[in-house]
């Protein structure tokens, strides 16, 4: 194969952000070695695809085994090229993946058994339909930089299960959680061919956009998720789209204060607020907001920023420092009033911002309706429940939301009302380690599905098979059309869906017996 010199090929750097050390450098791979090995993974998939399932499951769980064995050495590496502390790597990320494999492995042969499709009609009572489900082919993946092992591992194992070939290309920012997944999978026994990944910047995603895949699966920006779309459009390719969210919590007047104050704080900052479900927007009910706010106050003042073991760790980037910083100073620009942090820590490294609780804010400001990915809690009072639906739904995302109530009817009754793919009662992020609930949004947040049956069905297309069980019967309605065929068909017609019953009991009947007699 013609391979570009490796001196052509742009080179990029794997920087602990917590320190600004380099972790390494990396080629990107180039259009002609990404389409390479789609071509690859195309050859290789009817082969895996045609193993017994049981075989497959087997694979995952060696995977399974490997990953408990080497948990340090993954969770210290996320740690190393993500910023989070260790304790959210193995919490967040490892044990996410933990129980997708057993649920991948539990459900993969319910998801694929064929299914009866029953005909309803009286003429078509003569034929068996079955529906088949079947790998799509090669699923290309492009996942992100906040959840560098949980989010590839989880879309890769439900492919793979089910007899699907699999090129990755993880974020340039994280690049070595990833090729720990590969090695794991791997030493698993999965073939070479089956599993790929490809390093490289924005450039290697969009060549494996164009290389062949059968579908994608992307987690990303919108922009980046909007072209994606246009782009696979183009060709034709199936996507699914997890594209962020600006996700709201609710407080209700009968909410538990110390509960929901604990909910919001972990929600708003685990993983430094990098995370597409975290809480970005809260809004409490007056009676309870200022109580609210001193306890939120409180916790957050108690946590430890720090390069390694602490509770919140760097942001990712300077750019997405800037990002952050420049949407707190816009929310202080336009009236709102900082109760605690709403500053850099340039003591600790390059990329620390302090926890930040805001109040003040109106729901036209930046930090209520762009996406903020950063420890920011902005609070917001509400009079009435009818009040703090409409706030909620206010927004271009509808990824996920929470809801915090003491009566399990009151809150649920109020989830039902949010538009989003993911509601919470009294709990709140925790979904997207839930095995069993699918995952997606609504609006900008995304299309599609991952997780839960229906994330695997996303791995699978359907074929209808229907047999004719009488074989030398020519059937009704083919050919020999006349007058005397178009009067009888009318009367059938009737006899199937008129609301005259004496029209069906005597003209459908006779109808029908004549059309039953009826050859070529």
């Amino acid at each position: 194969m013609p391979i570009e010199a490796a001196q052509s090929r742009p080179v990029f750097a794997n920087i602990n952000p917590a320190t600004g050390e380099l972790l390494g450098e990396y080629p990107s791979a180039t259009p002609g070695e990404v389409r390479h090995a789609v071509e690859r993974a195309h050859f290789a998939q009817p082969s895996w695809s045609a193993l017994p399932l049981h075989r497959r499951v087997e694979a995952l769980r060696r995977f399974q085994q490997l990953l408990v064995e080497r948990k340090q050495q993954v969770a210290e590496t996320i740690s190393a090229e993500a910023g989070k502390p260790a304790v959210e790597a193995l919490t967040s990320e490892i044990l996410v993946v933990l129980d997708a494999v057993k649920f991948c492995a539990a459900n993969a042969a319910r998801v694929l058994r064929e299914e009866n499709v029953p005909h309803a009609n009286p003429a078509l009572k003569t034929k068996r339909g079955r529906l088949l489900w079947e790998p799509v082919g090669v699923v290309g993946i492009i996942s992100p930089w906040n959840y560098p092992f949980s989010i590839p591992a989880t879309d890769s194992l439900a492919a793979l299960v089910l007899g699907n070939a699999v090129v990755l290309k993880p974020s340039e920012l994280t690049p070595n959680s990833t090729l720990l997944l590969r090695d794991l999978l791997y030493d698993a026994g999965v073939p070479r061919d089956v599993f790929q990944v490809v390093l490289g910047e924005g450039p290697t995603g969009a060549a494996l956009l164009e290389s062949g895949i059968d579908k994608l699966i992307f987690t990303g920006s919108v922009a980046t998720g909007r072209r994606v779309a246009v782009a696979a459009a183009q060709r034709l390719i199936p996507v699914v789209l997890e594209l962020g969210g600006k996700d709201p919590m609710i407080v209700l007047e009968d909410a538990n204060v110390d509960v929901a104050s604990s909910g919001a704080v972990w929600g708003s900052l685990m993983n430094c607020g990098q995370t597409c479900i975290s809480v970005e927007r809260c809004y409490v009910h007056r009676s309870l907001f200022d109580r609210f706010v001193s306890e939120c106050a409180r916790k957050m003042q108690t946590l430890r920023v720090a390069v390694r073991d602490g509770d919140i760790g760097p942001l990712i980037s300077q750019r997405q420092l800037e990002i952050v910083a420049g949407q707190v100073a816009d929310a202080v620009a336009s009236g709102a009033t900082v109760v605690c942090g709403g500053c850099r820590l340039p003591e600790l490294g390059p990329n620390f911002y302090a926890p930040t609780l805001l109040t003040g804010v109106t729901p036209q400001m930046r930090i209520m309706r762009e996406e903020t990915f950063g420890p920011v809690l902005p609070v917001i009072p509400f009079s009435t429940d009818d009040e703090a639906v409409a706030l909620a739904n206010d927004s271009e995302f509808g990824l996920a939301a929470s809801v915090w109530s003491r009566s399990r009817h009151h809150g649920e009754s109020i989830a039902r009302r949010i538009r989003a793919g993911c509601v919470m009662v009294n709990d709140a992020v925790t979904g997207f380690g839930i095995s069993e609930a699918p995952h997606g949004g609504f609006k900008s947040s995304g299309i599609g599905r991952t997780h839960g049956v229906l994330g695997m069905r996303e791995m699978l297309q359907p074929r209808y098979v229907d047999v004719d069980m009488l074989p030398h019967w020519k059937q009704l309605w083919w050919y020999g059309y006349g007058g005397a065929f178009a009067s009888q068909m009318g009367g059938f017609v009737d006899f199937l869906f008129s609301r005259k019953l004496s029209t069906r009991l005597a003209g459908g009947l006779r109808s029908a017996g004549s059309l039953f007699r009826r050859r070529l």
